[in-house]
């Protein structure tokens, strides 16, 4: 799978919510996430611009798990590139086989995520501990398949919502580390 994916800064979260409904974005799901990063012990995933996570998801008493790899971006306008994701069953045993093969955990990130479905799209509000609000707007595609139009589709309903530039392809990860 290709995930097409722009992320930007917002103002605020209420303000946001506000302009989505009025779109036409049907609110679908709120969940809490903690991702816990590891880097690899054959190459520095910072410089191939990588990510394995283990991501565990809440939705009210509802608890997923998943490992999730994220191949290097494949453009200079947005966060696209290739995902890899499989649900498993026990996050600190694969913690534990991760860390036995010699991987390191990097952080952990934590963030309550608001999601909105609107046509194609999966929009989402991210309140990440220790950054300002964001919103991530992503769409899905088969691998192979041509992502330019996705990304115009994405910038377009970006300024739709009056959001026309603190776009950023750095992930939640690099940003921050550049803080602490």
């Amino acid at each position: 799978m290709i995930e097409v994916e722009v992320k930007a800064k917002i103002e605020n979260f209420q303000d946001m919510e506000k302009k989505l409904e009025k779109l036409g974005a049907i609110k679908s799901k709120k969940e809490f996430q903690e991702d816990i990063y590891f880097n690899s012990p054959i190459v520095d995933f910072a410089k191939t611009d990588e990510a394995l996570r283990i991501r565990t998801t809440k939705e009210d008493e509802n608890t997923k798990i998943f490992i999730t790899y994220k191949g290097p971006k494949i453009d200079s306008k947005s966060k696209t590139r290739e995902e890899i994701e499989i649900s498993i069953e026990d996050s600190v045993k694969c913690s534990k086989i991760f860390e036995n093969l010699g991987f390191k955990k990097v952080r952990a990130v934590k963030k309550n995520r608001q999601y909105y479905k609107y046509e194609n799209f999966e929009i989402s509000l991210d309140d990440v501990e220790g950054l300002s609000p964001y919103m991530e707007i992503e769409i899905a595609l088969d691998d192979g398949a041509d992502y330019s139009e996705a990304q115009d589709k994405i910038f377009e309903l970006f300024s739709q919502l009056g959001i026309n530039d603190g776009f950023e392809r750095t992930s939640y990860l690099e940003l921050l580390e550049k803080l602490y």
